[in-house]
C-alpha cells in the first residue's frame, strides 16, 4: 500500500496494490455520511478494489496521513518520496 498526494490538485490516492492505476479500471463514487460535502472515488479492476481517490484531501484526511504521502504532480510524476 502507498499513499500519493498532489498538492496542486489537493487530491490523494491510497494505492491498495503495487501495480500502477491503469486504464480499464472502473471508478465509482462512494457514499458519504449525511451532511458531508465532497466525495471519495473507489477504483476497481478485475473485481478487486485497487485504489481510493480523495479530492479535497487536505480537509478530508488527517495531517499525519498526508505527511506520509509521496508528493506527486498532476501528471503523476513523483516529486518526493515519503519519509519512513
Amino acid at each position: 500500500m502507498r499513499i500519493t498526494y498532489d498538492p496542486a490538485a489537493d487530491a490523494a490516492c491510497i494505492h491498495l496494490t503495487s501495480d500502477p492505476l491503469t486504464p480499464g479500471r472502473t471508478t465509482l463514487q462512494a457514499p458519504t455520511p449525511p451532511g458531508t460535502s465532497g466525495f471519495i472515488a473507489l477504483d476497481w479492476k478485475d473485481d478487486r478494489l485497487i485504489g481510493i481517490e480523495i479530492p479535497g484531501a487536505s480537509t478530508r484526511l488527517h495531517h499525519d496521513l498526508l505527511a506520509q504521502a509521496e508528493i506527486t504532480s498532476q501528471n503523476g510524476t513523483l516529486l518526493t518520496e515519503r519519509s519512513r
